[in-house]
């Protein structure tokens, strides 16, 4: 490739110029000397570096400080740091000297930024600790996780040039982590575009059939869109109230969702487009001109009762504020309507930034989002568990919705949705948790795992005698209680542990067998278990008894203990070099790795790849390589947290080699109907069947059929000859629940 220096120095400096224009209104006295200090040391660090797409590394970190400014609403000591974000991760450049020259705050945000290096053992995951060490930068200061979405973003945005399985593992950790961590912040906007461009990288079949349908319908969309404002505007008009509105499509990515949920084509997707009104209205008459233009948009249309979302009066914990309403048009259609103010519209748009800009008029608006902050800082404190225990906590907080209930003297908590009465107790106090025995809701006795509703009452009952169960945590949902209840339990298993080895120590001394470290492993093979903590556990618990361990030392291991030959995995690497030791020994059509060789696998039973699926290779602890589909349910969680087992995989020229899929097939009921399907399975494509279930429902019938296909191009014959069948509604492909 033939790179023109001076054209490439032309484009950076434009670059730069443009950062400096967005940046402009929150400049202050010395600011944009800072900037172009930060930024000549970028660009010298970076100099020789370049992208995967061959472009200069500086447009990086000058695309991250630009959607800082312009998309997230960040000031000075944002930018700084977008700019330097990879010098200490890739450069010479020490954290120090970033601290002498831009001072501690730069340098602690960039410290956040900064991936954690060494190895890890195979079962924790590097993601998983490299984000923990982000949040816990969080909870000094919000601006590092703000930049590292939108560092994120740029990286979604420019994915196109990295290798395929690199593509899965970053869109993954992006649909995993950082989506939800956006929406959380409020940032609708960047949380959206994250959400479409995973999409595109996972399911590009799905995204582009989406896509062209809405651009296909938008001439049709703007018309309805046009007729259906037309009578609220000339009311507005009319009273001389000052709005914007808007209609926009929903996200590709939520019409996916669902059609998959409902198993329904686009066409079905009743809701595609929300129309919004933003009033301009001072902050004392907000909630009533809200209430104001909803009453007019419901005289026009009738609401549905169920639909009604009230987010004014109790915003969400991210400070979203909205009231939102679905009304029946004209035709037929239901449309949802989003009523709110330009202020509440700026922060639905850009999230917790905006939220300063606010502070000073209003403190209650920031407390929502600050308590969820402090709820954050509050789980890292407690934060001795394993970075993938902490990172599915931190998620399950992170996506729920909230309920709100009260204390018995009426003071209002929020708890996320789904919390039950024992996570009310320990949101109070860690011993009021662990000592709880039931509570009274609204004045009626109820179990620890009654489901919170809004605006319950809750007094919670306790009793010195209780302790956390292990059953406990299938039904508390807060990562509060989770790891009280963890710590708990991990400090009763350690006492039963140690009273175990006291007593295998006790028996074998009794047996007169010397308790050596050969005969302790012996012993954890013979009882098949784990580790040794684990034995010692199961024998203190009772499970193991003192004659189980008699009559361990009365049977004699054939050898030594037997080492299982064993590929050491610790990541793809690794399996890619074994694979090309062992190439050309299967003849089989999956190509694995990055030399795409042919080497043993199993495929995943939670998805039942064929031929024809896009897959990926997962290195397993024990069993090899499993093939998963990318659109597997369990895929995004393998990936996000464990990219460095991921290895490519695709299938080649087909054998004739059957894999076994299931098939969901609906429609109206007749008489010979199963027949003419089976004979169109079983004769006309010769295909063979391992199960067939239907039945059937006032006329209407379900089936499921499990078949063996070569390959996905075959499974689409099948499925459209299937579909012209008299009286068959609905083919589908469905996951095997193995």
């Amino acid at each position: 490739m033939v790179i023109d220096a001076a054209q490439e120095k032309k484009e950076i400096i434009n670059r730069y110029r443009r950062l400096l224009r967005k940046a402009k209104p929150v400049l202050k006295e010395g600011d944009a000397k800072l900037i172009k200090k930060a930024f000549t040391m970028a660009l010298e660090a970076h100099k020789d570096m370049r992208r995967k797409s061959g472009e200069p590394y500086i447009f990086h970190p000058l695309a991250v400080a630009q959607i800082c400014v312009e998309e997230i609403g960040l000031g000075t000591t944002s930018i700084i740091a977008a700019l330097l974000h990879d010098v200490v991760e890739d450069t010479d450049i020490e954290l120090s000297e970033i601290k002498r020259l831009f001072g501690q705050k730069v340098a602690r945000i960039i410290d956040g930024l900064t991936k954690v290096s060494g190895i890890f053992e195979l079962d924790s995951s590097q993601q998983a600790e490299n984000f923990r060490k982000m949040l816990l930068t969080l909870s000094e200061d919000v601006r590092v996780i703000l930049i590292k979405l939108a560092d994120r973003l740029h990286n979604m945005r420019t994915l196109d040039s990295m290798p395929r399985n690199k593509q899965l593992k970053i869109a993954s950790e992006t649909i995993y982590i950082y989506a939800p961590l956006a929406h959380r912040l409020g940032l609708y906007a960047i949380k959206s575009e994250m959400e479409d461009l995973y999409l595109r990288f996972t399911d590009r079949e799905m995204y582009d059939t989406i896509a062209r349908n809405i651009r296909d319908t938008q001439a049709a969309r703007n018309k309805f869109i046009k007729q259906f404002v037309q009578p609220i505007r000339e009311e507005l008009d009319r009273l001389k109230i000052r709005y914007e509105i808007k209609g926009r499509p929903k996200s590709i990515y939520s019409i996916a969702n669902k059609m998959r949920k409902q198993n329904i084509p686009f066409e079905e997707v009743y809701d595609l487009f929300a129309v919004r009104i933003i009033l301009d209205a001072p902050p004392e008459q907000e909630k009533s001109l809200c209430w104001q233009v909803y009453s007019i948009v419901t005289d026009f249309y009738t609401p549905n009762p169920d639909r009604l979302r009230d987010w004014i009066s109790t915003p969400k914990a991210n400070g979203y504020e909205s009231l939102h309403t679905t009304v029946m048009a004209k035709n037929g259609q239901w449309v949802e309507v989003q009523i709110r103010t330009f202020r509440m519209d700026e922060i639905a748009e850009k999230g917790y930034a905006a939220h300063w800009k606010y502070k000073e008029s209003s403190a209650t608006h920031e407390s929502n989002l600050e308590k969820w902050l402090a709820k954050v800082r509050d789980m890292l404190e407690q934060n001795d568990h394993s970075a993938l225990d902490f990172v599915n906590d931190f998620r399950s907080n992170l996506f729920s919705d909230e309920v709100f209930v009260f204390t018995p003297k009426g003071e209002l908590k929020t708890l996320p949705y789904g919390a039950t009465a024992l996570d009310f107790a320990f949101e109070i106090h860690t011993q009021i948790g662990s000592r709880c025995i039931g509570a009274k809701v609204n004045n009626k006795l109820v179990p620890i795992n009654y489901v919170l509703k809004n605006g319950d009452q809750v007094e919670i009952l306790t009793s010195a005698k209780q302790k956390p169960h292990e059953d406990w945590l299938r039904f508390v949902v807060t990562s509060k209680a989770r790891s009280k209840i963890k710590d708990t339990l991990k400090e009763d298993k350690k006492k039963l542990a140690e009273e175990g080895k006291e007593i295998i120590i006790r028996k074998l001394k009794q047996l007169r067998t010397e308790p050596t470290h050969l005969m302790l492993e012996q012993m954890r093979e013979y009882f098949n278990a784990p580790t040794h903590f684990d034995l010692y556990y199961r024998v203190g618990k009772g499970f193991i008894t003192t004659a189980d361990i008699k009559r361990f030392t009365e049977y004699k291991p054939a050898s030594p203990l037997k080492t299982k030959p064993h590929i050491p995995v610790a990541d793809a690497k690794t399996i890619e070099q074994e694979i090309t030791k062992i190439k050309n020994r299967y003849e089989d059509i999956l190509l694995i790795g990055e030399d795409m060789d042919v080497v043993d696998y199993k495929l995943a039973k939670c998805c039942t790849p064929i031929p024809g699926d896009d897959v990926f290779g997962f290195v397993t602890v024990n069993e090899g390589i499993k093939i998963h589909r990318t659109t597997c349910p369990n895929a995004t969680e393998l990936l996000a947290n464990h990219g460095h087992r991921i290895v490519k995989a695709k299938w080649t020229s087909q054998h004739e080699v059957a894999f076994l899929t299931g098939l969901k097939v609906r429609g109206t009921d007749r008489v010979g109907l199963i027949n003419d399907v089976s004979k169109i399975i079983s004769e006309e494509l010769k295909v063979n069947m391992s199960s067939m279930s239907f039945h059937t429902d006032s006329g209407i019938f379900e089936g499921e059929i499990m078949l063996y296909v070569n390959d996905t191009r075959h499974l689409e014959q099948l499925i459209n000859k299937l579909e012209k069948v008299e009286g068959v509604v609905k083919v589908s492909r469905f996951n095997s629940k193995e």
